[in-house]
């Protein structure tokens, strides 16, 4: 009887039930607390990715009820709608020059400002415009590539005699993309920058210190041997902040070039998927271009996980 009670008991505190008790008493606490984000999450972010994919199948115009076209969308994004292939390419551009110019500038400004005297003073001047809305920075740089003889960049280059007439800045399509990766480049700086800057701060300088004793002579070898390696979870944070930041302007092309932008010249893919779901109202076309835009932007995160995450 004593060997089966005790047999029994075994059974009983290695089956699932047991196990669940057990996973409850020891994480019940830790999974209560973050109770609140789980529900604000999956309300507001799995749920409406959940949606995006499922209307991607489908017709819907927002007035009948989703009809389901199975891959008949995707089909004429890929193959029959030139407007999304112009998207994709310029937006291709803007991630390719936005991407690495921003995220090497950043680090770049970060570890000269690092070393100045008035550190602080440089990262509040160099953080602010970041903060400040892209339609209102817009306006700001819409000053500069004024159309007219009286812009600023048009003014000093007549009056140095480098032109003889104004530039149309943001109405010729050859010059209306270099205008807003140049501006978006520009505000795309400002949190990175502080976000490297804060991982250069808290580098210990014993290990400096360590290195310079154990023969690093050039910044470039602190750089290469020491910072960087110790950076790998600011390096990777930006690097996901920058992909999808590049991959989802919008507002700076807008503002500056307006939608449609003159021959599409500025048309972007979030340009592109609001076209079709807020002016169209073709939300299952429009839910097509957001599911390849997330997954676009899934698969270079998943790049950068490789590249920057710490291995052990």
């Amino acid at each position: 009887m004593g060997s089966g009670t005790i047999a029994s008991a075994s059974v009983q505190g290695s089956g699932p039930v047991f196990r669940i008790r057990e996973f409850v008493r020891k994480n019940g606490v830790g999974y209560l607390f973050m109770l609140p984000f789980l529900l604000l999450f999956a309300v507001f972010t799995v749920v409406p990715v959940g949606t995006a994919f499922g209307l991607s199948f489908s017709y819907f115009n927002m007035l009948e009820a989703p009809s389901f076209v199975g891959l008949d969308n995707f089909k004429l994004l890929v193959m029959d709608d030139d407007i999304f292939a112009l998207a994709l390419r310029n937006t291709l551009l803007f991630s390719v020059v936005i991407g690495p110019v921003g995220f090497s500038a950043s680090f770049l400004f970060a570890w000269v400002i690092n070393s100045l005297r008035f550190r602080n003073l440089y990262a509040l001047a160099f953080y602010t415009p970041s903060i400040t809305s892209g339609i209102a920075m817009s306006v700001v740089w819409l000053y500069f590539f004024s159309n007219d003889r009286y812009g600023l960049i048009n003014d000093v280059l007549i009056s140095l005699g480098f032109l003889t007439e104004p530039v149309l800045w943001t109405l010729d399509a050859r010059t209306i993309l270099p205008v807003v990766i140049f501006i978006s480049a520009w505000m795309s700086m400002g949190t990175g920058f502080l976000v490297f800057l804060a991982g250069l701060q808290n580098i210990p300088k014993e290990l400096l210190e360590a290195a310079r004793i154990d023969g690093v002579r050039s910044g470039f070898q602190e750089l290469w041997h020491i910072i960087l390696p110790l950076m790998k979870p600011q390096l990777l944070f930006n690097a996901i902040s920058t992909i999808v930041a590049s991959f989802a302007v919008f507002d700076i092309a807008v503002s500056v070039a307006g939608i449609p932008s003159p021959n599409y010249a500025a048309h972007t893919i979030v340009a592109h998927l609001y076209d079709y779901a807020f002016i169209r109202f073709q939300m299952g076309y429009a839910s097509a271009i957001a599911v390849v835009l997330f997954l676009m932007t899934f698969i270079l995160g998943r790049i950068s996980m490789r590249l920057f995450a710490e291995r052990d």
